[in-house]
């Protein structure tokens, strides 16, 4: 039984909608960066208040080229554009020669068929098309969902007799209706909406809305609404109609929200109002795409708002505002029926950890430029998530997070990113106070030549790699032990000894080379060889574990680096690491060190494909260990590196992490481990120095090694450099407003004579 909507007054709409739309959304308000093609802009119908279409005679051709769309494409992707937005007139070849005549010399048969081309040029040049391309029988939806992440079609209105619609047949609303029906049954993320005020009444409206909620309901595919406000345009039939008032508008935004499943997202275009907080206090949540690069070429007089201005306002207003993808983060969920699996990649290249658009051009391993703003400070009005309080109410009670409250607060966007923040950086320093602190130790990897298929690795050099940055390569035992006499001269305490699953060793290569170090230098800390190292050493010796172990814990080694976890996880594993270590067999191998003796650190590599509840899982298995043995020194984020890796080039990954999943990492890391895990380092090869001093302010307190040398992130395509001095670091604990001090492998501090220091070539980074 539907509620009397229409009987509401205008305040009581406002403020049920806004509710709503807090509940569903909170206060974060998304848009779409684009570009705006107009692919054609001859079109059949004759609406009474379009300036859209235009006759032959005022257009030098057609439909717009391969090379304009390339040029644009390249353009837009250049200037941040991600969406690559496709409108064009209704079927122009069956009612103008010039078209028909352009497709026939082209060869194409129809427009659709034609359009079909123009998206896989734009998807070529990093854009994701959406399509805007009229009615469209089930076989042309078809034709596109390919090379369009979603489609859209406006209702406008449900009145059949609007004298605006007389000369425009392909406006009649059931058509339009069927066609979102279609896209339905085919699994099309769709856009739809109404035009306000072209001499409907708000009971057509409700009608509309209801029509709509209810293929909402049926087929889930409908996104999006849009509640444009029509504008009266020189030289149309309804030049002289007036606008809507602002009361009716805003009336017809809240009836939407109130009718549309909570769950579709409600957009009003930015440019054609004057006051934007109107429209979020009606209850939407999207303004829809904004162009750094094309006009809007509908309402080319109404200019695209500036997003960074824009941003601003919104925050004054308690509105965090935030990029998307032209397909929403829901649908990305469950892919395989929503997107065509020869997008993905394209997708990927876009899209962050949640399905939303990376917030900033921020690459790990990449000397970008940190943006200017990276945490927006929610004002003293807005409340504290109910989900954030809870948290830091079990935290204080000395209770472990709890892992519903760790997917929360990993999925963190606008202002309560602050939020989780603040709650790390209290941990932080409630545990180990302001002290910053690194190891001066030397980084070996011994050979580059691997026997497994991790997908994500560019280092090992395997008969399936897909890179092939540098040759093949293994020391010589005497060159292992050159570089750790090297190393102990310059200052080292540590050495840290990490290569591939080498097909000529057995067991026993790690028994001698630890033996060596040892023998030879046994006041170095010997820090090596990753689960896989070893779980693969015991099986090629036949051996049991924990006798292993203990062989090389006698032979010398006195810790584990926790590499080779990557995300303990299996469903991920499987696309990672198909043939390595389960997650179980990981935590076996270092749940035996601890038991013999040995201590470990525990990494995750992310950013790749996992979910934020994959890396939950990860805190949770990893810390129920440390809880049980208490044998973990320090937790060790690892942002991937994209760049050379097969599992990116071939589309399958995303381009790391963005830097709101990378704070929240290390920042769930200090929250996950409090109690279990002291120490939460930085990788500064993947971050670089600034992206270390940043992150310091997240939850870390350790920079890791000086290295004076690193292969794995370099071989990937980092290029923050290969070693740092105590000075370094000092710079980086500078501007982080903390004290640096050097430690051993276990967290004891070390004096920081200058005698002690490493002289390598210090990387260029922050400015004194």
């Amino acid at each position: 039984m539907h509620i009397n909507l229409a009987r509401w007054s205008t305040d009581r709409l406002l403020a049920e909608a806004s509710k709503l739309r807090d509940r569903s959304f909170g206060r974060l308000t998304t848009y779409s960066p684009k570009a705006f093609f107009p692919f054609t802009m001859l079109c059949r119908d004759s609406c009474g208040y379009c300036t859209f279409a235009k006759a032959p005679a005022r257009l030098a051709q057609a439909y717009m080229t391969l090379d304009e769309v390339t040029n644009l494409a390249r353009s837009a992707h250049a200037r941040g554009a991600i969406e690559a937005l496709f409108t064009l007139g209704e079927r122009p070849e069956d009612r103008y020669a010039i078209a028909r005549e352009e497709l026939d010399r082209l060869g194409y048969r129809s427009t659709v068929d034609y359009l079909r081309q123009g998206a896989e040029t734009a998807l070529k040049e990093h854009l994701l098309p959406h399509i805007n391309a009229g009615n469209l029988a089930p076989d042309e939806l078809a034709l596109l969902r390919p090379v369009a992440v979603s489609m859209g079609i406006m209702v406008e209105s449900i009145n059949e007799t609007l004298p605006c619609h007389r000369l425009a047949p392909d406006k009649e609303p059931q058509r339009r209706l069927q066609m979102l029906k279609d896209a339905g049954e085919l699994s099309i993320p769709m856009t739809t909406g109404l035009l306000i005020g072209i001499g409907d009444t708000e009971g057509d409206r409700i009608e509309a809305l209801r029509a709509i909620a209810a293929i909402a309901e049926r087929y889930d595919n409908i996104q999006e609404v849009i509640i444009q406000n029509f504008v009266p345009k020189p030289a149309t039939q309804m030049a002289l109609v007036p606008p809507p008032s602002r009361a009716e508008y805003l009336r017809s935004i809240a009836l939407a929200r109130l009718i549309l499943p909570p769950t579709v997202s409600l957009q009003a275009p930015p440019n054609l109002s004057d006051d934007v907080s109107e429209l979020l206090m009606a209850g939407v949540n999207d303004l829809g795409g904004i162009s750094r690069v094309t006009p809007d070429h509908v309402n080319p007089e109404r200019p695209w708002p500036n997003t960074t201005e824009l941003s601003e306002r919104l925050e004054r207003l308690g509105f965090a505002l935030t990029p998307r993808l032209p397909i929403y983060p829901s649908y990305l969920q469950t892919p395989s029926r929503w997107i065509d699996d020869s997008l993905i990649p394209a997708i990927n290249y876009h899209r962050d950890q949640l399905g939303f658009a990376r917030e900033h051009r921020w690459f790990s391993g990449e000397p970008t430029q940190l943006p200017d703003r990276v945490f927006l400070k929610p004002s003293n009005s807005l409340a504290t998530p109910a989900w954030l309080d809870e948290l830091r109410d079990e935290l204080d009670a000395g209770h472990e997070a709890p892992t519903e409250l760790l997917v929360e607060a990993g999925s963190a966007k606008g202002f309560d990113v602050m939020g989780v923040v603040e709650l790390a950086d209290d941990l932080r320093r409630k545990t180990v106070g302001d002290v910053v602190t690194y190891v001066a130790n030397r980084n070996i990897n011994y050979t580059n030549v691997c026997t497994f298929k991790c997908r994500f690795c560019a280092f090992s050099k395997g008969p399936l790699s897909l890179n092939l940055r540098g040759t093949p390569y293994l020391l010589s035992l005497d060159e292992i032990l050159d570089k750790v006499g090297d190393a102990q001269e310059h200052g080292a305490t540590e050495v840290c000894l990490q290569g591939g699953i080498h097909p000529t060793f057995d067991g026993e290569y790690y028994l001698t080379v630890a033996k060596a170090i040892h023998t030879q230098f046994p006041a170095i800390h010997l820090h090596g060889f990753s689960a896989l190292e070893v779980f693969t050493g015991a099986k090629r010796l036949h051996i049991e574990l924990d006798d292993y172990l203990r062989q090389l814990h006698d032979a010398g080694l006195k810790s584990l680096p926790g590499t080779a976890a990557e995300i303990l996880y299996d469903p991920v594993r499987a696309i990672l690491c198909t043939d390595k270590l389960t997650t179980d067999e990981w935590l076996q191998v270092h749940a035996t060190a601890h038991a013999v003796g040995l201590r470990s650190n525990v990494t995750m590599m992310f950013g790749s494909v996992e979910d934020i509840g994959a890396v939950v899982r990860h805190f949770d298995v990893t810390r129920q260990l440390g809880q049980a043995t208490h044998g973990f020194t320090e937790f060790v984020p690892l942002p991937f590196v994209h760049m050379a890796t097969p599992i990116f080039r071939s589309g399958r990954a995303r381009r790391g992490p963005t830097l709101r999943e990378t704070v929240l990492i290390h920042a769930l890391g200090r929250i996950a481990y409090h109690g279990v895990i002291d120490n939460i380092q930085v990788s500064w090869v993947k971050l670089g120095v600034e992206g270390a001093a940043l992150l310091l302010g997240c939850g870390a307190n350790d920079l890791g090694g000086t290295l004076m040398e690193e292969s794995i992130s370099h071989a990937a395509g980092a290029t923050h450099g290969t070693a740092l001095t105590h000075d370094d670091f000092a710079l980086v604990a500078q501007h982080a407003g903390r004290i640096l001090q050097q430690r051993t492998t276990f967290y004891e501090p070390v004096s920081n004579d200058p005698n002690q220091r490493i002289p390598v070539q210090a990387m260029p980074g922050l400015a004194p």
